[in-house]
């Protein structure tokens, strides 16, 4: 991952979501819990999905990846932000600040594909019960999983490299609690209007096409499932893809809003607040969404407790 050697700013200062000590203290201890909740409730899920034989098919596969994702996901972020709020000094050194960006960036990525893939997966099965275990076989399903993280990998590089090869010249304060490419780039002191909208399109393109991918699997999930005679079948089957679309819409409208507009519509200090729920709160709801409305992780969960 290259970028060039700057040699004005060697450090950036995250001003994080306060200045108020108070506010910091109950900030703390509020993200704390929460963080606390992110790692409880993924690695329950993802316990279950492994000790469970009846979990072990696509859907519960790839929501395993998504937990895995999620746990690493805030893991890159939520302990920064954590010792910033007890700290008097909040400068992050260039070398970190561009490897949590990198790191962010790309496991964010990797679940706005892996969000993709799990649509698909209930297109096929819902769609096409009959051949759903030979569409979405078990190399079928790792190829994809890994394919998800390759994609990450990929275009977080290009996006990373992009911004830290803007010059910058003095500024260093970034108005989050976290660097992420938007607020890095801000600090170029050279024309950047062009860097600006190249990574705007290319987050778009990033964005839209998996969006996208998911609408038309969606649409033709509804048309099956209205097709379906059963009502209890009809049921099972908009639970399931309710909860995969609540997922959805929480992560990719706070990232959509992050990252699909121009730098100079940002109003002070929201962005850091939105990134609050792709970062944390999308993370700590994944969980609750996944077990709450779905009865084979409430049928496993009992099974578990009854062995313990």
């Amino acid at each position: 991952m290259p970028w060039k050697n700057n040699t004005v700013v060697t450090a950036f200062i995250l001003l994080g979501l306060s200045n108020e000590p108070r506010t910091q203290v109950i900030l703390f201890f509020v993200f704390l819990l929460v963080y606390i909740s992110i790692l409880i409730g993924n690695i329950s899920i993802l316990i279950l999905i492994l000790s469970d034989v009846s979990l072990h098919t696509p859907m519960y596969f790839f929501l395993g990846n998504l937990s895995f994702l999620d746990i690493c996901y805030s893991s890159s972020t939520v302990p920064r932000m954590l010792k910033d709020l007890m700290s008097v000094k909040k400068t992050i050194s260039y070398a970190e600040c561009a490897t949590q960006m990198y790191i962010s960036l790309c496991l964010g990525q990797s679940e706005c594909i892996l969000l993709a893939v799990m649509a698909y997966d209930r297109y096929v099965a819902i769609c096409y019960p009959l051949h759903y275990t030979i569409i979405m076989s078990k190399m079928v399903c790792v190829r994809l999983a890994i394919g998800t993280w390759i994609s990450g990998v990929l275009l977080s590089t290009s996006l990373v490299t992009i911004t830290l090869n803007v010059n910058r010249c003095g500024n260093n304060e970034i108005n989050n609690f976290l660097c992420e490419v938007p607020e890095v780039l801000s600090l170029g002191c050279e024309n950047i209007l062009f860097v600006e909208f190249i990574i705007f399109v290319i987050s778009v393109i990033i964005l839209m096409i998996p969006v996208t991918f998911i609408v038309i699997s969606y649409s033709q999930i509804i048309s099956c499932i209205l097709k379906i005679k059963s009502a209890a079948r009809q049921r099972k089957a908009f639970s399931t893809c309710g909860s995969h679309m609540m997922v959805v819409t929480m992560f990719y409208g706070s990232a959509m809003a992050a990252y699909m507009k121009p730098r100079s519509s940002s109003a002070g200090g929201t962005d850091k607040f939105i990134a609050i729920f792709y970062v944390v709160i999308t993370p700590m709801l994944n969980p609750l969404i996944y077990s709450l409305r779905n009865n084979d992780v409430k049928a496993a969960f009992l099974k578990f407790k009854m062995r313990l």
